[in-house]
């Protein structure tokens, strides 16, 4: 029997390359977005696919469908684009998540949530196990998109309690490749834009925090090992490289156009100082690692993002 998929964010940067990989295994797919930071071109080639249906709408708002899975993404997931509304980034998080356990509960789907390394806040334990509890600012400007994650993973968590629904939470770790905007404000994002135009790259601080980063098809393919297998979670998907951003700067700037200058800017107000997963239950309970080392993926990203700037796009 062929599985229903319902993903909401779907036309997004992760959400169409969920899209790709369930098509291609011949799964039926319907793509709700509100395109708020999700676009068409994304999935367009799905258009028309007797498996495929495209549906605008915003997860705020409740909506009846008949599906066997839910992949709840919807969310902007890069601070330039979550600050740019707070409420309604935390609307979306919490009446969004909300709406989706509302809908798998009555047609007793299974439901993914999207959660993020952002609910380890900025973390006074590195790495970070899926044991530990963050530090967060509740009342800072990042606190719209972490605490809007931690209340999901609540609302999952109750679910599950008082209704019996299947959830599966993911905390995914930073993620980039081909599909991420070019505006998102993300950093390997900005860097490579930056690197391509020919102009000084960015960094904030004096580019001695960390981060790991993951490539795309190796969160994806940690997703739907998730989503397939017995474990609630929440599991880490990312991976655990780690690398600080200057170290990432320098890599993307010696591929594209080595002479480039590095400027310094301010630190924003919490961004963490580090961050790293620790995948040991990833390994142990989903058999998953990345495949994918941050120079090997960089590869594609760059290629990508030359051929947008190209199009003017």
């Amino acid at each position: 029997m062929t599985r229903r998929n319902l993903i909401t964010g779907g036309a997004g940067f992760l959400g169409s390359h969920l899209v790709d990989r369930l098509m291609e295994a011949g799964e039926e797919v319907i793509c709700l977005d509100n395109f708020h930071t999700g676009r068409k071109d994304n999935i367009r080639h799905w258009l028309g696919h007797a498996n495929f249906e495209l549906i605008r709408h915003d997860v705020t708002v409740p909506i009846r469908l008949e599906v066997d899975r839910v992949w709840h993404l919807a969310c902007p997931a890069s601070p330039v684009h979550y600050q740019s509304n707070p409420i309604k980034t935390a609307k979306t998080s919490f009446l969004g998540t909300y709406n989706m356990l509302g809908l798998a509960r009555r047609v007793g789907a299974r439901l993914l949530l999207a959660s993020t390394s952002e609910v380890y806040g900025d973390p006074e334990v590195h790495p970070q196990p899926e044991s530990y509890r963050g530090c967060v600012n509740t009342i800072g400007i990042r606190s719209c998109y972490d605490e809007g994650k931690r209340i999901a993973e609540t609302l999952c968590f109750d679910y599950q309690r008082m209704h019996g629904t299947e959830i599966r939470v993911m905390r995914i770790f930073n993620t980039y490749g081909p599909r991420m905007l070019p505006d998102d404000g993300r950093v390997v994002s900005n860097f490579i834009v930056q690197a391509l135009q020919g102009l000084p790259l960015t960094l904030y601080g004096d580019g001695s925090q960390t981060r790991s980063f993951c490539y795309v098809d190796d969160l994806i393919e940690g997703m739907i090992r998730l989503m397939n297998g017995d474990h609630t979670g929440p599991i880490n998907i990312g991976n655990p490289g780690e690398f600080t951003i200057r170290q990432l700067a320098e890599r993307v700037r010696d591929r594209i156009r080595p002479g480039l200058e590095l400027t310094t800017q301010p630190l924003p107000q919490d961004d963490p100082l580090q961050r790293k997963p620790v995948i040991d239950l990833a390994r142990d309970l989903l058999g998953w690692e990345p495949k994918l080392s941050l120079d090997e993926g960089l590869e594609p990203t760059i290629a990508y993002f030359r051929e947008r700037l190209q199009e003017g796009g």
